[in-house]
Order: C-alpha cells, then sequence, then structure tokens
C-alpha cells in the first residue's frame, strides 16, 4: 500500500489489516489490489474498514460510502480507477494486524452483540468504536488502550503509579499539554517520552517537537489518566511562593490604608493571583470546601475532598486579612466588617467550568477565617438508581415520595449526601402535571420546571416565611432546604397535612433521632404521626481505589471488631494500596448507604406513648429496616470500603 497525504492520520483498515490513521485533512490511498482510495475525512474519529473492489467483485469500479461524523460533515470514500499518480510509501504497520472490533470479541472482552450496539451508536455519535464501547461500558478505558496499543506496536504508560519528571515537566508547556492532552512523562538521551491517548498525526508530532526543541516519543494511556496527570503535573499552586514573595516586597513599601483597595482589586496584584490559584487547584482535585484558616505565623490552606480534610498549602500570616478582603470583594460583602459573621456568594469560571461559590467568614482569635463552599454548575443531577441504595431501599423510597401527601425526612450531618438525595427524588417525580417549588439555602443546583427559592435574610426570604409564601402558590410538591427551627418545622408539618408532599433534611445521626428532634422542637407527637411519613438516614463512604486495591491481612482488633459486629467470617480484606489516582490516599469517589424508617402503626404508637430512642430503633429494625451499621458491613464484605472508613464515618456501638 503506499500514500499520499496532507497531514493527516486517518485509520484505513483493508482485509489484510492494513492500517493508516489519522485526523484532518484529504489524503490519498492505494490499496495493493491496485484500486485506489480518495478519502476526504474531517475529524479523526471516523474508522474505515476497506475491501478491495467495489464491494461487488469489481477492481476499477467508483463506488460512493458516507460515513456522519461528530461535525454533521459527511466523509465520501471514491474508488478510483487504477493506474492513478501515488507518492510515498507507507511505512508497514508494526503490530498485531486486525479490526479492533474482531480482536476485542477474539479476547472475550466484549461480545459481538455490543460491537453492533456500539456500531450503530456510532452512526450517530460518529465517535470512535473503541470510545463508543466505554461509553456505552463495554469495556474499560485501560482494556481499550492495552489492545490498541497492542494493535499498533506501542507502549502502555500506567499513570496510575509513574509520576511524570520535572525535567520533563519544564520542557513541555502547560498550556500545549492541556490543549492536546499530551503529558510529559520523562527526558530521556535527548528524546521527550509523553503519554497520549492515541498516536499522532505528523502535523501534531511537529507542532509539539517545535515547541519542545526535541524529538518526541509517544506512549499510550488512557485519556482519564492523562488529563489527572496534567493537573498533577502542572499543579496551580506550582507559583504561588513567586506570588507570596510579590506580596511581601509591595507590602513592605506601601501605606497600609491607600493601598488595601487597590491590593485586592487589581487582577495583577499578587493577593488576586494567589485567590485564582486556590480556586483553580481545589476545582481540579474534586474539593467541595476550602478552608482558609489564619493561625499563629501562618495561614492554613485546606481542601475538602471525598469528605476529608487535606492540608494543601501554608502562607504566610502577613496575607491573611488581604486573603479574606479578596474573597470579600468577591463575594460582595462587607470588607470593613472584621468581627461579625458574614455571608457572600461569587460566580466565576475556572478552567471552562462555571462555578457558584458561597463564602462563610467568622472571627477566630488569630483573625478571620474563610469557608468556601464550591458548587459545580456542570455537574449533572443524579438519579435514585445511582446514589447506592439497595434494591429494596429504592423500591420503598420511590413509593413514599410518589405519595400526594405527606413529609419524608432525610437525615444525617452535613456532608452526607441528603441535598443530592432530595434533588434526586424530586427529579424522580417530576412530571408535568405537578407544581413542584423548592426553598433552599442555597440552590446547589438549578433544576428545569422547578421553582427554586433562595433564602435570603436580609431580604427578609427566611425558611418559615418563604414556606408561607409557597403554600400560596398552589405547590404539589414543596422541597425545604433544611428545618432548623421549630417555626419552619412546624409550618412543613402543617403542610404536610393540609395535602401536599413535602420533602426536607434534617440534620440527625440516625432515623431514629430524626423523629426525636422533632419532638424536641416542640411538634406534637400527634402531629409528627400524622404528618411524617418517613425517614431516611443517610453517610457517604469512600470506595476502595480501584487503581490500586490489594488484598491485606487486617490487626486483630479490626478483623474481631468486623466478626464481633457481623457475626460471620471473612476471608480476604481489601484496600488501597495508595497510587496517583487517589492521590495515594487509597481511597476514590464516594457511596451512600442508607437507613429508612417508614412510620408504620406500631411507630406511631411509640411516638405517642412518648417512647425513647432504643425502642422506636428496636421495633424499626423488627420491622425489617437495615441499619447504616448493616449497610456499611454490607459494603465491606463486597469489598467497596475498608473497617477503618466505617469507623471514621458512622457510630457502629
Amino acid at each position: 500500500m503506499r500514500l499520499r497525504r496532507k497531514a493527516v492520520d486517518i485509520v484505513v483498515d483493508d482485509d489484510e489489516g492494513t492500517r493508516m490513521r489519522g485526523s484532518s485533512a484529504r489524503t490519498d490511498v492505494a490499496l495493493a489490489d491496485p484500486d485506489v482510495v480518495e478519502a476526504d475525512l474531517a475529524l479523526s474519529n471516523v474508522e474505515y474498514a476497506l475491501a478491495h473492489g467495489d464491494g461487488n467483485g469489481n477492481g476499477n469500479g467508483k463506488r460512493k460510502a458516507k460515513t456522519k461524523t461528530t461535525a454533521d460533515e459527511v466523509a465520501e470514500i471514491h474508488w478510483l480507477a487504477p493506474g492513478d499518480d501515488v507518492i510515498a510509501p507507507l511505512a508497514p504497520r508494526v503490530g498485531n494486524p486486525g479490526l479492533l472490533g474482531e480482536m476485542l470479541i477474539a479476547r472475550g472482552l466484549v461480545s459481538r452483540e455490543q460491537v453492533d450496539h456500539a456500531l450503530a451508536e456510532q452512526v450517530a455519535s460518529g465517535k470512535r468504536l473503541g470510545t463508543q464501547l466505554v461509553e456505552l461500558g463495554a469495556l474499560s478505558e485501560r482494556q481499550l488502550v492495552e489492545i490498541v496499543a497492542e494493535q499498533l506496536g506501542s507502549q502502555v504508560a500506567d499513570l496510575r503509579q509513574l509520576v511524570p519528571e520535572d525535567d520533563a515537566v519544564a520542557r513541555f508547556p502547560e498550556d500545549m499539554a492541556r490543549a492536546y492532552e499530551v503529558v510529559p512523562v520523562r527526558y530521556v538521551d535527548g528524546s521527550l517520552e509523553v503519554a497520549i491517548g492515541e498516536t499522532l498525526s505528523d502535523e501534531m508530532r511537529a507542532t509539539l517537537e517545535a515547541a519542545t526543541g526535541c524529538p518526541i516519543v509517544t506512549l499510550l494511556a488512557p485519556p482519564s489518566e492523562i488529563r489527572r496527570a496534567i493537573d498533577q503535573a502542572y499543579m496551580a499552586l506550582d507559583g504561588v511562593e513567586q506570588q507570596v514573595r510579590a506580596f511581601e516586597d509591595f507590602a513592605s513599601t506601601r501605606k497600609r490604608v491607600a493601598s488595601e483597595t487597590l491590593l485586592v482589586v487589581d487582577e495583577q496584584a499578587p493577593v488576586v493571583q494567589v485567590v485564582t490559584m486556590l480556586l483553580t487547584q481545589a476545582v481540579r482535585e474534586g474539593a467541595s470546601d476550602i478552608h482558609i484558616e489564619p493561625q499563629d505565623g501562618s495561614v492554613r490552606i485546606r481542601l475538602r475532598i471525598d469528605g476529608v480534610l487535606r492540608d494543601i498549602s501554608h502562607l504566610p500570616d502577613s496575607m491573611a486579612q488581604a486573603l479574606i478582603s479578596r474573597l470579600k470583594v468577591m463575594a460582595d460583602m462587607n470588607i470593613v466588617e472584621r468581627r461579625r459573621p458574614q455571608d457572600g456568594q461569587i460566580q466565576t469560571v475556572i478552567d471552562d467550568r462555571p462555578l457558584d461559590i458561597r463564602v462563610a467568614t467568622t472571627s477566630t482569635i488569630w483573625g478571620e477565617k474563610a469557608v468556601l463552599r464550591i458548587l459545580d454548575k456542570t455537574r449533572s443531577l443524579r438519579t435514585l438508581a445511582t446514589l447506592g441504595m439497595t434494591p429494596k431501599t429504592s423500591s420503598e423510597f420511590s413509593k413514599l415520595i410518589s405519595s400526594p401527601f405527606g413529609m419524608v425526612i432525610c437525615a444525617g450531618p452535613t456532608g452526607s449526601g441528603k441535598t443530592t438525595s432530595l434533588y434526586a427524588a424530586i427529579k424522580e417525580i417530576n412530571t408535568p402535571d405537578r407544581n413542584i417549588t423548592t426553598i433552599e439555602d442555597p440552590v446547589e443546583y438549578v433544576m428545569e420546571d422547578i421553582n427554586q427559592i433562595q433564602v435570603n435574610e436580609q431580604a427578609g426570604i427566611t425558611f418559615a416565611n418563604g414556606l408561607k409564601s409557597i403554600l400560596r402558590q398552589d405547590p404539589d410538591v414543596i422541597l425545604v432546604g433544611e428545618v432548623r427551627d421549630v417555626e419552619t418545622a412546624r409550618i412543613a408539618v402543617q403542610s404536610a397535612l393540609t395535602g401536599h408532599l413535602v420533602l426536607s433534611s434534617l440534620h440527625a445521626t440516625d432515623a431514629a433521632t430524626a423523629l426525636q428532634r422533632l419532638r424536641d422542637m416542640g411538634i406534637e407527637p400527634f402531629l409528627i404521626t400524622s404528618a411524617v411519613t418517613a425517614v431516611m438516614s443517610q453517610r457517604l463512604l469512600r470506595k476502595i481505589c480501584s487503581a490500586c486495591r490489594e488484598q491485606y491481612e487486617p490487626s486483630v482488633a479490626e478483623r474481631a471488631y468486623f466478626e464481633e459486629r457481623t457475626g460471620t467470617t471473612k476471608a480476604a480484606f481489601w484496600r488501597g494500596a495508595g497510587c496517583n489516582v487517589c492521590t495515594h490516599s487509597g481511597y476514590s469517589g464516594r457511596v451512600g448507604i442508607y437507613e429508612l424508617l417508614p412510620v408504620t402503626e406500631p411507630i406511631k404508637e411509640l411516638i405517642v406513648n412518648d417512647a425513647g430512642y432504643e425502642e422506636l430503633r428496636a421495633m424499626a429494625v423488627s420491622e425489617g429496616m437495615s441499619t447504616l451499621r448493616d449497610e456499611a458491613f454490607r459494603l465491606i464484605d463486597q469489598d467497596v470500603t475498608t473497617i477503618a472508613e466505617v469507623i471514621r464515618t458512622i457510630y457502629v456501638g
């Protein structure tokens, strides 16, 4: 086979397995039989499997085939007459020849039905076959990369363990790494090894070599691992020391009062750059909160990732007030008031992702402390099916929220996923014939076709009076973000009694405690039994990282702890060893555990008779309630989480 091409790298397979791969221009391909194919391709994600001739046994006919691309453009393949001019021999392909789909089927990684399904979806999406299989869940990214590497005779970079070397990172511009999704790995013998998700076109290779000034050697790696490695190699906080020095130089010469406004408003000011770096680093690491805490001699910066706080930086205490003032300016807060707690909101964009950041400040003995809650507007809402409920709990909860009236409470501490569960419930029951209205503080995610109200105490909108106004809006379903006081609780209960479905969250340790809290707020037992239909308590447990999971022998105390509380033994226990994927924590992602307590007649009788916590809990368990402890140890038994994580997250006395 011979090739004439213009800076392109198109994938072309014939029956004998000859292949080229490419991206974006015009290529003339000559098959050895000696038919010539002229292909005009718009995008790199189109694959062509070509047979000899025109499909009817003729070697010199003309045929035209169309394949839809992601740009809704059409790539046309023309069969031309023999003898057309061709130039430049194509280097023989190294590796195992064969079509990708056939190789995957032969190795038992996918079924033929899955390949056929992916091919059908490919017509509409224009994506590569392998990418389509990954998105359909038939194949993992790593399995795809390994089979493609074998097909092309390339090496695979394991970015789960491999850390990019500083010398290599210094030679490769960050903007280019992010634009092309290429991560430098190491610099060896005058060549730069880079990891990429697909083979490089000649044009792209030339661009990278011109930018780095050295030959490029490519390795293959899953795209998600490449993006993660780029974020870890090019830390947003890498330049913070330079900005700190610039701030201290300026602070030593400025007049404090006259220059403070300029210091926190000028976009090029060092403190402004530091705040931007902090926000960027938090977003890239998937943090839910940023803690800025003044201490004796320094300012500690911590991120909450997967529910756990981690130190990421310590800044000089001279920056403390300037950092807080900058955040106040961004959140439209009073920068002069430093003794009273304040709340504000920042709307910004980081890495092309729109963010809603809630800022809360309070005064400590070392100065003002700030906590930033990061809400990523690009995150999609979860459904009940993806929350991690058992089939039994999910079925019962779906029936409860489908009721036309009553009150369903989601209970748990801060950060236990209550709001996510409430949003999933709303998404489940949202239909055109229902008027659903919410009152929240804050409105974490904007939902289509839902009337959402933001609490604003300065404007006189509280949970209590906001709920009163909602009742005049002819609602069918009301979501109360949180029951914080007796007035809100009483109005919510009365709403449930007057024919509305009320969904709400409540801070409590478990389901039985939530019922006790309502009674402690002053809600009469007969009102609780009439209005509340169920309480669901929940927690979020970190999952063992799938990239570095390993079998281990737990300590005698851990094994005894598990066996004493479950009454069973377990042959093998698993944990995360720590890798780049999980930032060496051993955990990646979280899963919910739930205990659902329906308010049945026996439970109602206990509430009316002023029964205690233990009696309520015992009755619920006797009626089949699976407790948080039961669910947590079920996940240990299924090797989803660890004993240490269960002890850290829930009380299981």
